[in-house]
């Protein structure tokens, strides 16, 4: 069962560290490359806060975005801001976010998300706590996939093998740490099942897009190609 409030602690504990993080650097900083391809460090920072101004529209009941186009147009607007403007913006919007999720609701409700992906509201905070982690990861600063508390790394193995799950391009597949068998996932294509083996670093970064499983050890056949998210 999700535990929203300690999932909204959680994440303005993330959220710190990336304010931290974010606050000793100078504008310049700011336009270099992210590890998100076509994106900026300034790209990222201005979707973080974006994103969470659009989870409070989903907690309170509006739709997520007016348009995809207008997230896209919102987030190419604010890229370029200097690094203080960023940091103020951060600092809001994620204050915005732990203001709407203090309010007394019924978290078991459905709420939808983009694309017509529909949620438990009490899986909203978690949600969040992935861009903030993650996208701290693609901001390239420092921050790696092995920093990520092992909690949140646990979680987010579980959360990406439940989506690929049943998946109709993605054989069925064991995923396998040091520790044993951690899940699995895929298995609406034929084949498999595939082991795939290694560090939880790597096996999130895998399924998460963010490395290429070069690292992994996989039993059984080759490692599948997993689609986009």
């Amino acid at each position: 069962m999700m535990d929203h409030a300690h999932d909204l602690a959680s994440v303005r504990d993330a959220s710190d560290r990336l304010l931290n993080a974010v606050a000793s650097w100078d504008d310049a900083a700011v336009t270099e490359p992210s590890r998100l391809p076509g994106w900026t460090r300034g790209h990222v920072l201005a979707h973080l806060a974006r994103n969470a101004d659009a989870l409070v529209n989903v907690l309170e009941g509006r739709p997520m975005y007016v348009s995809a186009e207008a997230r896209n147009a919102d987030i190419e607007r604010d890229a370029a801001r200097p690094l203080a403007a960023h940091l103020a913006d951060l600092r809001e919007s994620a204050a915005r976010f732990q203001e709407a999720g203090a309010v007394p609701a019924d978290w078991s409700r459905t709420v939808e998300l983009r694309g017509g992906v529909t949620d438990s509201a009490a899986r909203l905070p978690f949600r969040r706590w992935v861009e903030v982690e993650l996208h701290h990861v693609d901001l390239g600063a420092g921050y790696e996939l092995e920093d990520l508390p092992t909690e949140f790394v646990e979680r987010e193995i579980a959360f990406l093998a439940e989506r690929f799950a049943g998946h109709q391009d993605v054989p069925a597949i064991d995923l396998v740490t040091d520790r044993g068998r951690v899940g699995g996932t895929g298995g609406g294509a034929a084949g498999g099942p595939v082991t795939v083996e290694g560090s939880t670093a790597d096996l999130l970064g895998w399924l998460s897009g963010r490395r290429d499983g070069s690292a992994l050890t996989v039993k059984g056949g080759a490692l599948p190609t997993l689609p986009s998210l």
